[in-house]
């Protein structure tokens, strides 16, 4: 268990650590369903530049308009030479590798002299603390990676009834305009969450599943609701949405070690990894991000 490396050299927390980021992450992730409700974590990764590596084909599916009964397609003069089936169009997969793009750290001290508490209570405290500030760092970072690779931005005039309806149909046309298929969601701020549930259509009436009194909603114009904090987007951003698990966040951990102190009687606790998060770009038409017009 955690502190029990009090006369050891090092001990290490790789493995704790993971499943603690795991779990956390998805409780905490705000943006956690457009990265398939969880993060992929590797413990005890070296320090190389790609965390894996996938395999993409660009090449569109190709559909005949008919097949050929011709008597001299595949059979008479065509054959050996022809084929009833039409042009064949050779599947060809590439190796695409997914690099890391950001790193996270931390190192904190341990003193039994003014600790105050277990040894063993306190890793294991300020392991779930670390686990769940490194999921803010990953939250975040998601939310800036979900604006960057939006494909088109719609834009919101205000927060009246007219606008806000005006907005998700517009949003639900491009959707099935580009055939997408899966759940649709949309991440929005507070201030268009309450617009939303405020909204004429969210009535019990017509059964769309709001609770005004307890302010929430679970669907609107075909799209899940996720209210999430003003901070998570950037600057003149209020949504975004796209179908869920579209894309991949993921994390390697270097290091989670607790280290014998020679400038204190104590341990260091400290850890270090590596991040990103990653879209096939056929994906990117499936993220769109509103922003409010005049900011």
């Amino acid at each position: 268990m955690a502190g029990e490396n009090n006369n050891l050299a090092v001990r290490s927390y790789q493995k704790q650590f993971k499943e603690l980021l795991q779990a956390v992450y998805q409780k905490q992730a705000y943006f956690s369903e457009f990265f398939g409700g969880g993060i992929e974590a590797l413990d005890g990764v070296t320090h190389n530049k790609t965390a894996f590596s996938i395999k993409t084909s660009d090449i569109p599916v190709v559909i005949g308009t008919e097949y050929n009964k011709d008597p001299n397609v595949a059979f008479g003069t065509g054959t050996s030479n022809s084929t009833r089936f039409g042009e064949r169009t050779e599947i060809i997969y590439t190796d695409t590798d997914v690099p890391y793009d950001w790193e996270w750290v931390f190192h904190e001290g341990i003193d039994r002299h003014t600790v105050n508490n277990d040894f063993a209570a306190t890793i294991a405290d300020r392991s779930e603390l670390q686990a769940q500030a490194k999921v803010q760092m990953f939250d975040n970072k998601g939310g800036l990676f979900i604006s960057k690779v939006a494909d088109r931005t719609l834009e919101l005039t205000d927060l009246s009834n007219e606008a806000v309806l005006k907005l998700f149909n517009d949003l639900s046309n491009a959707y099935v305009n580009m055939e997408a298929v899966g759940t649709k969601m949309a991440w929005v701020k507070p201030e268009l969450y309450n617009a939303i549930v405020d909204h004429p259509i969210t009535t019990s009436a017509k059964r769309s599943g709001a609770n005004v009194d307890a302010n929430n909603i679970l669907m609107f114009k075909g799209f899940q609701i996720k209210e999430v904090p003003e901070t998570k987007f950037q600057e003149g951003e209020l949504a975004y949405t796209s179908i869920t698990g579209v894309g991949k966040q993921f994390t390697g951990i270097n290091t989670t070690r607790t280290i014998p102190s020679e400038d204190f009687d104590g341990v260091a606790f400290q850890g270090a990894g590596k991040a990103g998060e990653f879209i096939l770009p056929a994906n990117k038409k499936a993220v769109i991000k509103v922003t409010m017009s005049g900011e």
